[in-house]
């Protein structure tokens, strides 16, 4: 189970910034909850969003982008680790 908590948003923010993404939290009118602008490596978030909405937003942007490998590094390595080791455990409860 992911954990919601501040560290685990960092976590995830380290991510991109070893990937030269500049991860930014502003107010706008996002349909999804971020706005993704990748000629210039930058991801905008809602900063109304809550944390749980935040770590949610940018758990799908590593899925996106890794799935396109635009994300690698050990960070990046890390975070998989622990959505694979998840997603097991939620396969084996469920």
């Amino acid at each position: 189970m992911i954990k919601y908590t501040p560290q685990f948003l960092k976590k995830l923010e380290e991510v991109f910034e070893e990937n030269a993404y500049q991860v930014r939290y502003e107010k706008g009118n996002f349909k999804s909850g971020y706005c993704l602008i990748e000629d210039r490596k930058i991801v905008v978030i809602n900063k109304f969003a809550a944390i749980e909405s935040r770590i949610n937003t940018l758990l799908e942007i590593v899925k996106v982008l890794g799935a396109a490998n635009s994300l690698s590094g050990e960070k990046f390595e890390q975070v998989m680790k622990q959505l694979s080791r998840q997603s097991n455990v939620e396969e084996t409860t469920g």
